[in-house]
């Protein structure tokens, strides 16, 4: 089956590409809005993992505007996590009309699964790395000297981490993404393995607290996910390859 190519000048495509930004932006904020309605039941999922902390730890507002700003941060943040259907809905259809029919079919799968993907790296970040991070943190204490913690600085940590677990988790669907387009392959990936897991272990130092253990939790599940990226890009590799060699 043939591809439509629809010819678009330079200008068109920053006008595609602006209303696709904007659509985008628009189910932020109706993400945020709604974030906002239960921003207290936000909060207090957040601050659970101190209740688990093996030291003393408080934290307090610094700032007389402390508690608006940071309600409205976790309000946009939760808005971006709600939206990201959306926006990963806007980024294919923007590129849609330089696929083929075949590979436009996947746009469905694709949302679907770089939501599960996201939502799975928020989800091992809340259960493992945050409340490791915060149990090492606080054992830093030194004498009378006590863990007050400026809220704004806690949120923006936990979120930092959160979204960050949730963007490494894509490894897989960027994979199926670069292999569909003929940027990646699995022998690729296979000739670096050696090289990824190094890079790997030095991403896992930086996102963790410096002590071994935090690092080999993080550093575990990224060699697992690079190994299914491998399989993936694999498999994409494998079905063109059948197409390739079908009889016209």
């Amino acid at each position: 089956m043939t591809k439509e190519i629809v010819e678009m000048g330079f200008l068109d495509h920053l006008e595609e590409f602006r209303w696709r930004i904007i659509k985008s932006l628009i189910a932020v904020i109706i993400g945020a809005i709604i974030s906002f309605v239960f921003i207290n039941k936000i909060m207090e999922l957040l601050v659970a993992p101190t209740q688990n902390i093996n030291h003393q730890f408080t934290l307090q507002v610094l700032k007389v505007q402390g508690m608006f700003m940071v309600k409205w941060g976790l309000a946009f943040v939760g808005g971006f996590i709600l939206g990201l259907p959306i926006i990963t809905y806007q980024l294919w259809k923007f590129a849609a009309p330089g696929l083929y029919r075949t590979e436009i079919r996947f746009i469905l799968p694709i949302i679907i699964f770089t939501y599960i993907a996201f939502l799975s790296g928020i989800l091992f970040a809340y259960f493992v790395l945050i409340p490791f991070s915060l149990n090492f943190f606080t054992s830093m204490g030194y004498g009378d000297i006590q863990n007050n913690i400026s809220i704004n600085y806690y949120f923006s940590f936990i979120t930092w981490l959160m979204m960050g677990a949730g963007i490494i988790f894509e490894m897989p669907i960027v994979s199926f993404i670069l292999s569909s387009v003929g940027i990646l392959t699995p022998k690729f990936l296979r000739m670096y393995r050696r090289h990824a897991i190094v890079a790997i272990m030095i991403l896992s130092a930086f996102i963790t607290p410096p002590d071994p253990i935090s690092m080999l939790i993080m550093t575990f599940p990224l060699i697992i996910l690079y190994e299914i990226s491998i399989l993936v890009s694999a498999g994409v590799n494998r079905a063109k390859r059948k197409k390739e060699d079908k009889p016209a």
